[in-house]
């Protein structure tokens, strides 16, 4: 009683194809297929972005880290550094007479 037997799956059938009819039944079947493709690109669209998110995150810019390291001085701008094998001479103190 349970169970439905082969009897019971015909009479569905007939009852579908009487309200849908015999042309439409195609039709609705296609229309759930597009559906479904939508619903699965719409999941893969969504990991996607999550990837992608993940990806940026974990890339994070040296700018980001120190502000201040990625902006140029105006001296640095003006006078390009050159590697010399000699340190560059310390700052001249005002209160001392320079050496000519």
């Amino acid at each position: 009683m349970g169970s439905f037997s082969i009897w019971h799956w015909l009479i569905v059938l007939v009852i579908v194809l009487l309200l849908f009819g015999a042309g439409k039944l195609p039709n609705v079947m296609g229309d759930i297929a597009k559906g479904v493709k939508a619903f699965k690109s719409g999941l893969k669209d969504e990991e996607d972005e999550k990837t992608a998110a993940a990806t940026t995150a974990s890339q994070v810019p040296p700018a980001a880290i120190n502000p201040a390291a990625a902006q140029p001085t105006a001296s640095a701008v003006a006078q390009p550094q050159t590697h010399s094998a000699q340190p560059p001479a310390p700052p001249a103190d005002p209160a001392k007479p320079q050496q000519g």
